[in-house]
């Protein structure tokens, strides 16, 4: 008896095996079946997924026979082979549908007409059935083999980890969809508010409104909006976030402003103008990550004019540690540039640090931007800053991010200078 062929025995059969293995998802099961089909002579090959009373054809080669069988196609599954052969009615290896009394009784047998046949289930993970790998001819192949069934089995094996991949893929994405969904509905999340400082006065000229995740196990914030931007639910997510951090307007002395983060997808949507519309303008900036690729500045900077028209200002933010550098800033002329915790942190004892930093700062007096110096962790960090000329300072040495209640006492009567250190 011949011996069940693995699915790596499988690819060994192919002429350009290396190109099949190296292939993933729909290109490899699309090979799979191009060589099955040709290996056994036959006509169409396809990939089916059961659903509901039907057979969907998910992947076919079937060339110049197109009109039998096509992506996304239907057939009723009591009009096929398909239960038959699960419930052993049927072999899944039919050299010859002639010598069949259940074939010939089946309509399509003589519609197409099917003269041979060979399929084998596709099993998802928990062991049930998600479709069949199928070959048929218009012709008898007496010369079928029990070896042939195994080269189907072995495809179909190596198909169905494919297909289990995408459905592994396509639970995942739903449940962080509704999961995502879920906290958008509820607002499942805190606002929290870190000073942003006068260097010199060591009060806050504003505030920049961070988001915490309320459900368990915590994760930090960017693993959210990563999801969400994974399931396009990413603006959705960031408006929320937004739209709870404005709030903060109505308590904060009218000197104040609030400082809220987008990514640059969601500026480029077109959907902040109507967000902010209620809010004094001149109380808000807009903080527009460096690390996430800009994929099209046209829609990126067509929106940004429209806001800053309006009077909101621009901030990029973690300068010197994001994706495009120098040229992000040149290309946004930033209102406001802040200067990341990797070239701030240690700063008075790092010359290319200082020299970078002092770089920036006269940058940024060229285009008549701010600078916020982020992440002083220490007075020696603020004091080099200061001499460099940076104004604008937040860190844990400063502040540390706090509820709206915290925010609000740094401007209660009697407030001391610096009451939020340590």
């Amino acid at each position: 008896m011949t011996s069940p062929l693995s699915p790596d025995d499988a690819i060994g059969l192919l002429p350009a095996a290396a190109g099949l293995g190296a292939r993933s998802g729909d290109a490899l099961i699309d090979a799979a079946l191009d060589f099955v089909r040709s290996h056994l002579a036959m006509e169409v090959a396809y990939l089916s997924e059961f659903v509901g009373d039907d057979l969907v054809f998910r992947a076919v080669s079937a060339p110049g026979l197109e009109h039998m069988a096509h992506v996304g196609a239907t057939m009723p599954l009591d009009q096929v082979y398909c239960r038959h052969i699960l419930a052993g009615r049927l072999p899944e290896l039919i050299p010859d549908t002639e010598e069949e009394p259940l074939c010939r009784s089946i309509p399509i047998t003589r519609t197409i007409p099917i003269k041979s046949h060979v399929s084998v289930p596709i099993r998802r993970s928990d062991g049930s059935v998600y479709g069949m790998f199928c070959c048929l001819a218009r012709t008898a192949k007496p010369d079928l083999t029990p070896r042939d069934l195994e080269v189907m089995r072995a495809f179909a094996s190596l198909s169905a980890d494919q297909v289990n991949e995408k459905i592994a893929a396509r639970v995942a994405h739903a449940e962080t969809h509704d999961l995502i969904t879920g906290v958008i509905a509820a607002r499942d999340f805190d606002i929290v508010y870190q000073p942003i400082m006068d260097a010199a006065e060591r009060r806050p000229k504003g505030f920049e409104a961070l988001c915490r995740f309320r459900p368990s196990p915590y994760r930090t914030p960017n693993l959210w909006f990563e999801d969400a931007a994974r399931v396009s639910l990413q603006a959705d997510l960031e408006i929320c976030v937004i739209e709870a951090a404005l709030a903060a307007l109505h308590h904060l002395p009218p000197h104040v402003y609030v400082s809220v983060n987008a990514s640059p997808a969601t500026v480029a949507s077109g959907r902040l103008a109507p967000v902010f519309a209620p809010w004094p303008a001149e109380r808000i900036v807009l903080e527009v990550t460096e690390h996430a690729m800009v994929e099209d500045y046209g829609d990126l900077m067509a929106q940004l004019r429209n806001l800053r028209f309006r009077g909101i200002r621009l901030a990029i933010d973690d300068a010197g540690a994001g994706y495009s550098g120098l040229q992000h800033i040149v290309r946004l002329a930033p209102d406001i540039i802040k200067l990341d915790m990797s070239l701030t942190s240690r700063i008075d004892e790092d010359v290319v640090r200082r020299s970078l930093g002092a770089a920036l700062v006269g940058f940024a007096g060229q285009i008549g931007a701010a600078i916020v110096a982020e992440g002083i962790e220490t007075e020696g960090e603020l004091a080099c800053l200061q001499a460099l000329d940076v104004t604008l300072a937040q860190g844990y040495y400063l502040g540390r991010p706090d509820d709206l209640v915290a925010a609000i006492a740094w401007f209660a009567p009697g407030a001391a200078k610096g009451s939020a250190l340590g």
